[in-house]
């Protein structure tokens, strides 16, 4: 335990308009067997009160970030932080108790740079059913992509050493994913990236609630991320793209019948009120 301890663990949030789903993410934070060194949360000029809600919460540390786009906030998080290493969620992700100490048990690999792992979701019925699913699908990606692994932004963590090397050669353009494109740079200087499922958390699927158009535009953009970088890996993802786009109004049915604080489906749940679908993170950049 006293090598566990040595790993200092910060975590960073980037923030825009998530006053609905930051308490539940932040309550799981304070929840972890082992404290985090530090949370950061990086409001991105939030209007409906994100930042002072997040300032409510002892352990937290707010920062602004001015320039539009999860990017530049997620950046800003990073060069913030001072723990050994960084983790990065989004505001509606809840981590596992454990997830701090798994973070310490990965990193304690001298080898590990940066990791992703695998989740769950809270707006989804059959919890344990579909978490599989998606864990079979992003294990049959990652096993595939050789030494050129993505990182999902919404569970990862990387070396603080990692990220200063890259910092200065990420990019923060419109049309790519920016936790992707990270991974790319990461893999450019050598550093190992991995997929690994003991990390783990729960997630929204809320991006279904957007047009087919929209969801489309989100997620072929994945693929296109390592094409653009000249990265043979993007192959991989093409099928499971396709596969996910075909289900879409099935998954957003699924997703819009489901009362998750009630536990039930009916389509009477079409007509709840939904908080605020999160901004497309490939788009709004300035």
């Amino acid at each position: 335990m006293d090598m566990l301890k040595q790993v200092r663990v910060s975590i960073v949030i980037p923030v825009y308009n998530e006053a609905a789903h930051l308490p539940a993410c932040l309550d799981a934070i304070a929840a972890q067997t082992i404290r985090p060194y530090e949370v950061i949360v990086v409001d991105n000029n939030s209007t409906d009160g994100s930042a002072e809600l997040a300032g409510a919460y002892d352990f937290v540390t707010v920062v602004h970030e001015y320039r539009q786009g999860v990017v530049h906030a997620r950046n800003l998080g990073f060069n913030t932080a001072t723990g050994d290493v960084i983790g990065r969620i989004d505001a509606d992700t809840n981590l596992a108790t454990d997830w701090v100490q798994t973070v310490q048990v990965l990193f304690d690999d001298t080898e590990l740079d940066a990791v992703s792992g695998a989740v769950s979701y809270h707006d989804l019925p059959w919890k344990y059913f579909l978490s599989k699913l998606d864990l079979t699908f992003r294990s049959w990606i990652a096993s595939g992509m050789g030494d050129e692994v993505f990182l999902f932004g919404s569970n990862m963590a990387l070396r603080r050493s990692a990220w200063l090397k890259v910092r200065n050669s990420v990019c923060s353009a419109k049309g790519m994913h920016e936790d992707f494109d990270l991974a790319i740079h990461l893999h450019g200087i050598g550093c190992s990236v991995t997929f690994d499922r003991r990390l783990q958390a729960e997630v929204s699927l809320r991006r279904f609630n957007t047009s087919l158009q929209e969801y489309w535009h989100y997620v072929w953009l994945s693929p296109e991320t390592y094409r653009m970088h000249g990265r043979v890996a993007h192959r991989r993802m093409y099928p499971v793209v396709a596969l996910v786009v075909s289900h879409y109004w099935l998954i957003k049915l699924l997703l819009l019948s489901y009362d998750p604080h009630e536990r039930t489906i009916a389509f009477r749940n079409l007509w709840l009120q939904r908080a605020a679908v999160r901004v497309d993170p490939t788009s709004y950049v300035d």
